[in-house]
């Protein structure tokens, strides 16, 4: 098999690194891209939403070829977290450093080397075998890192709009936890997060009896939520799992019973719930303990899952291919702008390693992006063979 063409994947994600595109920054990441794409043939449109009350995100859709085979799309987001402080980098985060065989900088992993390496795999198929039988095309949006309202989901309604009908879609997320190869993501758990509010009466701690303890019934309404498993996990996800993250009072007196008590939960779900079903039943056990209080929630995402098929067993076998790792069919980790996809078309997950993204010191082995720039190239011959 021919190596990837023209755009060489680890220059290309230095390139895209040097872009401090900080959700929701472009920052010329997605102008860098449109640029390579539109030089190997495809047609870009840049595709800027914004919801009120919220910030303009930018987003780009490139496609090629017609509508005559399937339409295989890359997603992907140029988006990425904040550095942190940059004077504890050992190299500028935005600096693209190629350095001892690694590429460091923010979005090495996360995952402007994966945007990187499926141009570089496209460029190498194009130029081998010229335009598909079909359509190839990559939605690349600037919101994932953030509150995903003006991105993704934004893109889809509009191809919806046009009729566009996807028919398979890979999306290029950090995937693997240590090394390339390990995992492919078939599916994602749902996130709820809830906001429990605990009203009580103030009063002075030496005299409870004329006051209502806002803690003690707070306690006792996470306790009820904690006491037994949400589920024992499914064929393809583990177990439900809920998490208290914050609990906050703001009583600075020691000898004041306060009036009020919040806390913060989240549950990450599995195909034995929906949200709907899981927020009865948390309302359910909370209503156990009598009191004044409010929930408020947000879902991120539902549960989803791509049974393993033809999609699955194409990414995987051309991970196998390349690397002699047979992946696992996984579906571990947070959400991703998969959970929109999968209302158009059956989507699975691969990319880098994510071992060190978010973090300082963000980096990826330069050996590793070339790789899965042939991996992707093995995946678009599998989608094209037929033309």
């Amino acid at each position: 098999m021919a190596q990837p063409g023209p755009l060489d994947p680890v220059e290309l994600t230095q390139r895209l690194i040097r872009c401090p595109s900080v959700t929701p920054a472009e920052a010329g990441a997605l102008d860098l891209l449109q640029g390579e794409l539109e030089a190997l043939g495809f047609a870009c449109t840049r595709l800027p939403f914004q919801e009120p009350g919220t910030a303009a995100v930018d987003n780009l859709w490139a496609e090629l070829g017609d509508g005559e085979g399937p339409h295989f799309c890359f997603a992907g987001h140029s988006d990425v977290v904040p550095p942190g402080d940059p004077a504890a980098w050992g190299v500028d985060p935005f600096a693209g450093t190629l350095r001892d065989g690694q590429v460091i900088g923010r979005g090495a992993a996360d995952m402007k080397g994966a945007i990187a390496a499926f141009a570089a795999a496209a460029g190498g198929f194009l130029a081998e075998r010229g335009r598909p039988r079909g359509k190839l095309s990559l939605l690349i949006t600037g919101d994932e890192e953030g509150p995903s309202i003006n991105g993704t989901r934004k893109v889809l309604e509009w191809l919806a709009e046009r009729g566009e009908r996807l028919d398979a879609c890979l999306v290029g997320e950090p995937t693997n936890p240590d090394s390339l190869g390990e995992m492919v993501k078939i599916g994602r758990r749902g996130s709820l997060t809830g906001w429990l509010t605990v009203r009580g009466r103030q009063g002075h701690i030496a005299y409870p009896h004329l006051a209502d303890n806002p803690c003690h019934r707070l306690v006792a309404m996470l306790q009820g939520l904690l006491a037994e498993p949400l589920d024992r996990g499914s064929e393809h996800f583990q177990p439900s799992s809920l998490q208290v993250s914050t609990l906050d009072v703001g009583n600075p007196a020691t000898n004041v019973i306060p009036a009020e008590a919040q806390a913060v939960f989240n549950v990450r779900f599995n195909d034995h719930w929906n949200s709907a079903a899981l927020e009865a039943w948390i309302r359910e056990r909370l209503a156990r303990v009598p009191g004044d209080w409010d929930l408020r929630v947000k879902v991120s995402g539902e549960s989803f899952l791509t049974p393993p098929g033809p999609l699955a067993a194409l990414v995987a076998a051309a991970v196998e291919a390349e690397t002699g790792r047979t992946p696992e069919l996984s579906t571990t980790g947070g959400t991703s702008d998969a959970r929109f996809i999968r209302a158009h078309c059956p989507v699975v997950e691969f990319g880098l390693a994510g071992r060190t993204m978010h973090q300082i010191d963000e980096r990826v082995p330069a050996a590793d992006i070339e790789a899965l720039a042939r991996i992707y190239r093995r995946v678009l011959e599998g989608v094209f063979a037929g033309g």
